[in-house]
């Protein structure tokens, strides 16, 4: 027998009202429940009943979603996010990936037209103007998230990566670090590698630390670029003592490479990653890296774009605030 509301408020411990509230998406209840009654509702497998408002609206209570052919941890948050929304609003979600720098998104968006689903997610593809125009011609609300358009009639939700660069700098020049690399960030990528980029360059700037451009080594955010950036300081001889990676997986290949050498994590060099995925609290040593809201970006996304499908609202871009999560990758250079 299919779970019902009574079902969930009851192992839930909330009333019939609150779980009918959270569903449908209501307000009047905090984060603690929102999230207590969506996990409860994915684990006896409750199914909103849309039959109805399917056959008025055509509707087929599916969610595309397109992403990059990149395996890190980074989208797996983001997808978390997406489909427990998704799950407990009574929507299905259709994942398909446009290639590494969104070569294939023409053929995924013609698959999601196909498809007819209600709404769209572009999760971090730099998209073109004719993909923007293939997307708009589909007629139904869409979202891009960690990634932006200059167009005002595309929305989206993002870090600001520049900001977020350059507090993750700033915060290893307080702590004593002027010869600091960089790794893992793609120069051609507008949307996120550029202004993480420009983010640590002009924080090094501002704070009087002349730019070295070989310090910056370009990658794919990938754990293997990490560490051929590593091997490649190692060869050079470079004189750092910290790397700013522009995602958490790249720093992970910066610490592997180091392992490999015998290179101590902080104590002979210092590593800040970015993004605050799983991966960042495996790492050994704990690592200090920027802070995406990666699942919250995922649930706060799939929310909005719903809420468009349903009541034919116009989604509002947002920048989402980011933060420095400080473990133990870091050492003091400062004086004592």
């Amino acid at each position: 027998m299919a779970a019902t509301i009574k079902d969930i408020a009851r192992v839930a411990g909330v009333s019939t009202a609150t779980v009918s509230r959270v569903i449908n998406n209501l307000g009047g209840y905090n984060e603690e429940t929102e999230k207590k009654v969506i996990a409860v509702a994915k684990e006896l497998g409750y199914r909103k009943n849309e039959n109805a408002r399917s056959l008025v609206q055509k509707s087929t209570n599916t969610i595309g979603v397109i992403m990059p052919d990149v395996a890190t941890s980074f989208y797996g948050d983001i997808i978390r996010g997406i489909e427990d929304t998704s799950y407990a609003r009574g929507y299905s979600v259709i994942l398909t990936h446009a290639g590494s720098h969104g070569s294939r998104i023409q053929d995924c968006l013609k698959l999601m037209g196909e498809r007819r689903v209600d709404g769209l997610i572009i999760v971090s593809i730099e998209l073109q103007e004719v993909a923007i125009d293939a997307m708009s011609s589909l007629g139904i609300p869409f979202i891009l998230l960690s990634t932006k358009s200059d167009r005002e009639d595309v929305p989206y939700l993002k870090v600001d990566d520049f900001r977020a660069a350059y507090t993750a700098v700033q915060y290893l020049t307080q702590h004593g670090h002027r010869k600091i690399g960089m790794a893992g960030a793609n120069p051609r990528d507008s949307i996120s590698g550029a202004p993480r980029i420009d983010g640590y360059t002009h924080a090094l700037r501002d704070l009087g630390i002349k730019v070295d451009l070989n310090l910056i080594k370009p990658g794919d955010f990938s754990f293997e670029s990490g560490k051929q950036t590593m091997q490649e300081f190692l060869e050079e001889e470079a004189d750092i003592t910290a790397v700013f990676c522009a995602s958490d997986e790249a720093a992970l290949g910066i610490i592997s490479t180091c392992f490999e050498h015998g290179i101590r994590v902080p104590e002979e060099l210092s590593v800040v990653g970015y993004d605050n995925s799983k991966v960042s609290r495996m790492s050994i040593p704990p690592l200090t890296t920027v802070a995406q809201p990666l699942y919250e970006m995922g649930r706060e996304g799939c929310r909005k774009l719903i809420d468009a499908i349903q009541h034919r609202i116009k989604i509002e871009s947002e920048v989402i605030p980011h933060e420095l999560v400080v473990r133990k990758s870091v050492k003091s250079l400062n004086a004592k």
